[in-house]
């Protein structure tokens, strides 16, 4: 997932960097959910995982 957020902000970049507004802001939005995604699921697998095991 931060994978995906990552290669989202590097498309964002480029396009920024070459003028295609619409492109670069698309490709930012989606790098921003995702990264946003990433934290809640890393945050959520952080607090499942620290509980004991239930027997």
């Amino acid at each position: 997932m931060l994978r995906w957020a990552l290669l989202f902000l590097i498309v964002a970049l480029v396009a920024g960097a070459l003028s295609l507004g619409a492109v670069a802001g698309t490709a930012a939005w989606i790098a921003k959910v995702l990264f946003v995604v990433f934290i809640v699921l890393f945050l959520v697998s952080l607090v499942a995982g620290r509980r004991p095991p239930v027997v």
